[in-house]
Formats: structure tokens, sequence, C-alpha cells
């Protein structure tokens, strides 16, 4: 689709002369574009999709939420266009550096050990209860059992309406059963912690921050260290040793719970997958779950 990037820019930076308008990452979800000044500012102007655009206000709660915790981490929010006869769009500062899902040969001890000193800060804005955040906590429950319990019932129901392994879903169920979650406190989680958000500077391996929190949540905190595992950090044993002594201390069940978890997040991503029509990662997600139940070799 085609955006008036020049003209959303002139809203809301009026007399600010564009040097180049370049697009960035964005997804289904929205479009992404880098906007620099021929001064040398540079902005980040998020343009939404019409069926999508009640993520914006999501997006300014949750980098509100942030900032007081974590300061120039996250991106500020400089303007903020709801739809009307365009799309809906949101003008945020940028945040200076590569995802660290585009370096090769990093000093990953270093900027994971950052990494985990940056989710424990987030980690310590609570939250009121459990559940998918907007400007609010939806449908919100009390207990992080309850809360897994309905999230594991609708992607394990995905699954298996998506046509996903009969074998693999009764494991999974009887995983589930057999493994109940901790009682925790709900904290505010990004959910979505992995190297494609983390912001590097290349030349000194220093995290300059976290962007995208299209999917954050209110949850059990060891849901987002879980969900880091999973989509970057995999058997990575320096990675992990980084982001755990950033972190600090943790409960001693962490690695039930994160296993848990983990789980949890490799069903979303091939619930998540099928849907979109993204077929080719399928059998190896299904394979993940597998080796997470400890069944090395059911095929999806």
């Amino acid at each position: 689709m085609d955006h008036d990037v020049a003209g959303m820019i002139g809203t809301a930076l009026p007399g600010w002369e564009i040097a180049t308008v370049l697009p960035r990452s964005g997804g289904q979800l929205s479009s992404v574009f880098e906007v620099r000044s021929t001064g040398g500012a540079a902005v980040v102007v998020k343009v939404y999709e019409p069926e999508w655009a009640w993520k914006q206000a999501k997006e300014v709660y949750v980098y509100g939420l942030l900032a007081p915790r974590v300061g120039e981490l996250v991106p500020s929010v400089v303007h903020v266009e709801p739809a009307g006869e365009r799309f809906a769009f949101t003008v945020l500062s940028k945040v200076d550096g590569v995802p660290l899902s585009e370096l090769s040969g990093a000093d990953y001890g270093t900027v994971y050990e950052q990494a985990g000193e940056l989710l424990e800060r987030i980690h310590r804005i609570a939250q009121p209860a459990y559940g998918y955040l907007t400007d609010r906590v939806l449908e919100p429950l009390p207990t992080n059992e309850q809360y897994m319990a309905r999230q594991f019932a609708k992607k394990l129901q995905e699954f298996g309406e998506l046509g996903g392994d009969v074998e693999l879903h009764q494991r999974m169920t009887a995983y589930v059963e057999e493994h109940p979650v901790a009682a925790t406190e709900p904290v505010l989680c990004h959910n979505d912690f992995h190297e494609g958000n983390l912001l590097v500077d290349p030349e000194t391996w220093r995290l300059n921050g976290i962007v995208d929190v299209e999917n954050a949540i209110a949850a059990d905190p060891l849901l987002d260290l879980a969900k880091a595992q999973y989509y970057s950090i995999k058997d990575d044993q320096a990675k992990l040793d980084g982001l755990l002594k950033g972190y600090g201390e943790l409960p001693a069940d962490w690695e039930e719970r994160t296993t848990t978890y983990r789980l949890f997040h490799a069903l979303e991503l091939w619930d998540w997958f099928t849907v979109i029509g993204l077929t080719h990662p399928l059998d190896s997600i299904a394979h993940d779950i597998a080796e997470i139940l400890g069944t090395r070799g059911v095929a999806g």
C-alpha cells in the first residue's frame, strides 16, 4: 500500500525538511519508515493497517509504561495520529543501532548480559492481573495458573483444528496437565524479546535499546525469558549465560517453568505460521516441540 509519509511528517513535525524516507522492516500489521531530515535528525513513522489501528493505543500505552523505567532504551512517542481520512500513524524517536539478528560475529556474552539487565528492569513494572495488554489488561485473570491454562487450551485447540499431529497434540496436553505453572505476580512482559528487536552498536556491542511492543502482555516474567530462549538463544550457552548473568537471581524452579513456557511459545508459533500460510518451518517447530517434551523424532 502507498503511504504519504511526507504528509504525515508535515502534520507531526511542521517545518521539517525531509532528506530521505527509508522503508524499514515492519510486518503484516503495519509499515515502518525511517525519516531523516536535512538537519540530520531522524524519526520512525509507523503506519497501521486499518484493521490493526487499535494497536496504536497499545503501543503508546506500553511505551509510556516503559519510559520511566528504561528511559532512552525504548523509543519515545513524538506524535500520535488516529485513523481519519488516512491511515493511523505514530511518529517515534529513533533508537540507533542495528538489529542483533542482522549481525555476525557479535560479542554475544556482552550483548546478552545487557539484555538480561534490560529485561529485569522491564519486569519491575507490576501489573494488576494476567492477560493481553492494550491500554489495559483485557479479560484479566487473577492467577498465573488460570491464565496459562486458558492460553494453552486456546492454542492446543487451534493446533488440532489446523491439522497438527494428533500424537504430538496428546503429548502436549498430557505435559501441560502434569506440569502446572507456579504462582507468581504479574508484570509487564515485552513478549517479543528476541534478536530482531534488540538494537546494538556493532562497533562497541553496546545494547542501545529494544523496539516493537505490539505483543506485550501481563504475565509471569519467566514467560519473557523463555521466549528469548526459544526464538534466539536456542542451545547457545554463551548467550544464555550472558542473559542470566545480567538478569540476576531467578527462582529455583526457573528451568522447569521456562521449559513449559518454551513449549507454549513453540505451539503458538506453529499455530500462527499455519494460519498465515507459512508452512516451510512447521516441521522444524514440531521437532522443537518434540524435543521440549523429551520425545525426539515426532514429526509434525
